[in-house]
């Protein structure tokens, strides 16, 4: 089983930029066949942010942050980012990691609901200031 551990938020001016890591780690661990990024802001549901495959071929973006966020990898570092540009007040929330290691039933179409993900990180806090 992977283990998966978010690092990288913290409090951020309206318009900056932050790159959240999301290290996986584990004893003989499989690599997954996606991974994503989700995120629940105060008082909401946790909603998907981004997901793509672990070879970079799909990817698949929220409408709320195309253009904006960038999912990429650290093959020899088995570590996930996403990148937050030009980011809104809006994007204030706790944002978790997620992979789909398990092989039965894996998706053929990058996932982007949280029952298609059945490995979690414990989630990093970002604040971003008006």
């Amino acid at each position: 089983q992977v283990q998966l551990v978010e690092s990288g938020g913290g409090l951020v001016q309206a318009g900056g930029s932050l790159r959240l890591s999301c290290a996986l780690s584990g004893r003989a661990f499989n690599i997954p066949y996606f991974m994503g990024w989700f995120r629940q802001g105060p008082g909401k549901e946790r909603e998907f942010v981004v997901a793509g495959s672990w070879s970079g071929a799909r990817t698949y973006y929220a409408d709320s942050v195309k253009g904006r966020f960038i999912i990429s990898k650290d093959n020899a570092e088995n570590t996930v980012y996403l990148q937050m540009n030009s980011l809104k007040p809006e994007d204030t929330a706790v944002y978790y990691c997620a992979a789909r290691s398990l092989p039965i039933g894996v998706p053929t179409t990058t996932p982007h609901s949280e029952s298609e993900f059945d490995r979690w990180g414990q989630g990093t806090q970002v604040t971003v200031s008006a």
